[in-house]
Formats: structure tokens, C-alpha cells, sequence
């Protein structure tokens, strides 16, 4: 059903206005060129379809209440699917050496979804393997793919053996009584560097006694090539659609390669590298996305580190690689992590989100934000935009300091957007040139009422509150 808004327009206001060399000692913004006051129509956007929707992290580190997780999840499928989720990206869904604490980055047993009784508990940190289940089957019943978090570099939970490749006893052996109660992949320190066909694995930062090797056909063949193998597995009995391979750093990519090219889906990496040439490799060897991590460090520095947006204008993996950038303002690590320059701060996060929404790239929502009851209605809006309107080649029309603004061009049938973000303390506007002609323009995000004019030659003066944004588009012609 279209919806109308009115919206009233403005002939003056005693505010602060924005100038081209950001001098803000004038008093009184330009009195936009409007067309007659009255009711403008927005444009319907369930008609316009950007061909990108968004993905959910649908947990934060140390979730509560423990065992319950995988139904408080089912419980909010549907209303995710409605807002413009299209997959959920899981926690680590089997057992972990912490049992029923485990986050499940301490992988002990890859088959134990919450149906063994070992490390002190049958349930996982988030429920039984039943539950588990039945929140794949009402995500798929509602259109969502569901993604598994994958850890292969490193094991966690065995039992002591002596380990004469280090000349001491470590935690390596796997099997029915010792960490690996499904009895399917056991291990022993042959499977973890160093052994009698490999050395150590350099790339290997921590759990470097359980860091396991990948080159050995015994583990390849239980990581994703026979038809039990973890992979195919997860596919093909428990129902995942793709996967999130965790710390990528810790093992070569042609590992994500293998595994991608026996089982395919879509996949993630988590390479924790801001460096976008790096980021663009790895996904020339893997055929894999990866956590555009480039454009979160950068929305990082220019809304809180450096308090400057034309860090904004600095490149980033979605430019070269829009296809295969996860873009993400936040997730469990990120949130945990004690390091200031390692998150968004609280106040900046919606900004970073209108961001990642209309931008090119497939945004990731963070879990503990999208349930955040003083952000979900804007994200929501956000993913609305985003969903419809956030297409077509990206052109910065202004940035400075606390300005930027960037278009979206559209398509012959899709209008496209423009964001204006303000980092200022008060409303500014500013005149551009956009690709609309003798046409009102509203603010999709809702967190404006003004209401401008782009003439004939598609120049508009465009605004956006103070410590905010604006996505402007659009409206349907008046009959």
C-alpha cells in the first residue's frame, strides 16, 4: 500500500548553515526552492529491489540465558525475514571445551550439536541438537539461509598423551572418551603440527599445540571430502547453506578453497586485516567473501578515532570488490574487545550503519544492536533503503570534515539514493548535483521533514541534522 506523508516546508530557519570552505559563521541557512506546500508522495518502496538484502549475526559473546538460545532465535525468524534478513549467520553450533559455557571457539567434538553427554554437559551454550534443528527448518520455511561458523585452525578439549614431536605431553587425543564423544574424526598429536610429515604452521598465532594440519589427506578427508566429512555433513544432515570461516589468518587459503570447491555455498572469512589489498587477495585465491574489515577500521577513524569523514574518501575493499565485501559495524569480537580502536562507539553506530546500508557491499547486522529497542526501528528503516533504493554506480558529491555526501546513481527503473552525513553538532545543507530533475526529494531515513526541490538541471540543496544523516531519493509525481 503507498504511503503519504506530509511534509512542510521551511522558508527559514536561525541555524547554522554549511559553507564550501566549512565556515560556519552565517546564521541563517538558503531558503531552499520548493514547489507549492502540500502533501508530497513517497515512493513505494516494496517496488524497487536493489538485488542485495542482509545478514544477521544473530549472537553476541556470552549469550544468556545458557540452552536457550536456539529458541529465543526461532522465536525472531519471521520478523527478520520481514525486515530484509536473508541469512543468519550461527554461532559455533557443536560442543566446545567449555561445555555448557563455550562459546564454541574452543572446538572439541564436530559432531556434538547438544546430544552427547561430555564436558560437563549434553546441551550446548545454546540448546539441544533438536532445538537446533527445528530454528534451521522455520528459517528455511521462511526463506532465510542459515550460516555455520566453522573453526578448523585450532581443536580444544582432548585428552593428555605424551607427544614426542614436542618432547612432552599435550592435549591431542580426540576420541570417545576423550573430547570427541561422536567418535567421528579422532585425533591424535599426528593431526596437529608439528608431526612426522609437517613442521610447525607459522601462520598458526595461538592454540599452537592444537593447531591442526591441514595437509594431511586424514584430515582433509574429515574436514570436508568424504561424505561424512564435516562439511558435508553440515550441508547435507543438519541443513547449513554457507559458512563462516573463523581466523583464516591461523591456516593457507587454498584450505577455504578446497572446501569451497567440494561443497560450495556462500562463505565468509574472517581475515582480521584492514588492509584492502590484502582483503583482494585472498579473495582472488579463495573465490571466498571475506569481513570487509578495510571499511570498518575506516568508519572507525573517521567517527570516533580521528573525528573525520574524509577518511571516508580513502580506499576500500567495496570499491574494488562490492560483490565479495561483508561490510559489518560491529560483531561479538569487536564488542568484547577491550582495545578502544577495535569498535564503533555507541553514539556513531546508526551513522555507520546508514553507511553500510548505502553503500555498495552485503551488510552484516549485529545482533546486540538490531535488538537495541533505541536502534531497531531506524535499522530497520535503514535495511528498507537499502534493500530498495541503494543501487547503482557511488559518486562522492562533497566531504570534508564533518560532511559527506555520496550518490547513489540507480538505474534506468530504480531512482537511487543520496546519503548526507552530518558529524556536526547542528543542521547543515548543502547544494549538489543530483540526478533528478524537477522533482521533490524526501528523507527516506525519516530524520528530516524538509522537503527540496531539484530543478531542472538536477542541482538540489540537500540537509541533514546535526550528529546525523539523511537518505534522500525521490517522490512520486504529484497528478
Amino acid at each position: 500500500m503507498k504511503t503519504k506523508l506530509l511534509y512542510f516546508f521551511v522558508t527559514s530557519f536561525l541555524i547554522l548553515s554549511s559553507c564550501s570552505n566549512n565556515d560556519d559563521s552565517s546564521t541563517t541557512l538558503p531558503e531552499p526552492t520548493t514547489p507549492e506546500a502540500g502533501e508530497v508522495t513517497p515512493l513505494d518502496l516494496t517496488k524497487y529491489e536493489s538485488g542485495n538484502n542482509v545478514m544477521m549475526q544473530t549472537f553476541y559473546w556470552d549469550v544468556e540465558p545458557r540452552g536457550d538460545w536456539w529458541d529465543i532465535l526461532s522465536e525472531k525468524v519471521a520478523s527478520w525475514a520481514d525486515a530484509g534478513v536473508d541469512r543468519l549467520w550461527l554461532p559455533v553450533a557443536t560442543k566446545g571445551q567449555s561445555g555448557g559455557y563455550s562459546m564454541g571457539y574452543d572446538p572439541s567434538d564436530y559432531f556434538d550439536f547438544g546430544e552427547y553427554e561430555q564436558h560437563g554437559t549434553t546441551e550446548t551454550r545454546f540448546g539441544s541438537r533438536t532445538e537446533l534443528e527445528n530454528l534451521i527448518k522455520k528459517a528455511h520455511e521462511n526463506n532465510l539461509e542459515v550460516i555455520a561458523d566453522i573453526v578448523i585452525n585450532h581443536n580444544s578439549g582432548g585428552g593428555e598423551e605424551y607427544n614426542p614431536y614436542r618432547d612432552k605431553n599435550t592435549y591431542t587425543l580426540f576420541d570417545e572418551t576423550h573430547g570427541n564423544a561422536s567418535g567421528l574424526f579422532n585425533r591424535n598429536y599426528e593431526n596437529f603440527y608439528p608431526n612426522s610429515t609437517s613442521n610447525y604452521d607459522e601462520g598458526s598465532l595461538f592454540y599452537a599445540e592444537q593447531n591442526l594440519d591441514h595437509n594431511q589427506d586424514y584430515v582433509q578427508n574429515w574436514l570436508w571430502k568424504q561424505d561424512n566429512s564435516v562439511a558435508k555433513y553440515y550441508k547435507n544432515t543438519m541443513g547449513f547453506d554457507g559458512w563462516r570461516f573463523d581466523y583464516v589468518l591461523g591456516y593457507e587459503p587454498w584450505v577455504v578453497k578446497a572446501w569451497l570447491d567440494e561443497v560450495g555455498g556462500f562463505s565468509v572469512a574472517e581475515l582480521w586485516d584492514g588492509n584492502p589489498v590484502v582483503l583482494k587477495k585472498y579473495i582472488e585465491e579463495t573465490g571466498s567473501n571475506v569481513f570487509d574489515f578495510s571499511t570498518f577500521y575506516k568508519l572507525e577513524e573517521a567517527l570516533d578515532r580521528y573525528e573525520d569523514l574524509t577518511y571516508l574518501d580513502k580506499e576500500m575493499l567495496w570499491q574494488t570488490y562490492p560483490e565479495k565485501a561483508v561490510t559489518f559495524t560491529a560483531n561479538h569480537d569487536t564488542e568484547k574487545d577491550s582495545n578502544e580502536d577495535n569498535f564503533i562507539m555507541a553514539e556513531n553506530k546508526l551513522i555507520a550503519y546508514a553507511y553500510i546500508l548505502t553503500h555498495p557491499g552485503y551488510p552484516t547486522i549485529f545482533y546486540s544492536d538490531y535488538e537495541n529497542e533505541a536502534f531497531q526501528e531506524e535499522i530497520k528503516q535503514l535495511i528498507t533503503i537499502h534493500n530498495s533504493l541503494a543501487i547503482g554506480e557511488t559518486e562522492i558529491l562533497y566531504v570534508d570534515a564533518d560532511e559527506y555526501i555520496m550518490k547513489r546513481k540507480g538505474t534506468s527503473e530504480n531512482p537511487g539514493l543520496i546519503i548526507y552525513i552530518n558529524t556536526s553538532d547542528t543542521t547543515k545543507r548543502r547544494t549538489v548535483k543530483s540526478n533528478w530533475i524537477n522533482s521533490t526529494l524526501i528523507d527516506y531515513s525519516l530524520n528530516s521533514t524538509y522537503a527540496p526541490y531539484a530543478k531542472e538541471d538536477g542541482e538540489v540543496n540537500l540537509e541533514a541534522p546535526g550528529k546525523g544523516y539523511a537518505v534522500w531519493s525521490t517522490t512520486t509525481p504529484q497528478e
